[in-house]
């Protein structure tokens, strides 16, 4: 009984071991792919600001639009 104990034991630390190792190198194959620039306000040249609202179309499904 005591033998199979350890055998259960290894196996569990082993399965650990290799888990951790698993989520390390996820975690530093997700990090080297992100990009940290900060966000900023200030607007970048050649940006035209916000887009403008469009009045609705007051059409139903399959009719042309009027204009």
């Amino acid at each position: 009984m005591n033998n199979n104990r350890k055998r259960h034991h290894t196996a569990l630390a082993i399965f650990a071991f290799v888990l951790a190792i698993a989520v390390i190198a996820a975690f530093i194959t997700t990090i080297e792919g992100v990009d940290t620039k900060q966000a900023r306000n200030i607007e970048q040249p050649g940006t035209t600001g916000l887009a403008r609202p469009h009045p609705p179309l007051d059409k139903a499904p399959g009719e042309p639009v009027r204009n």
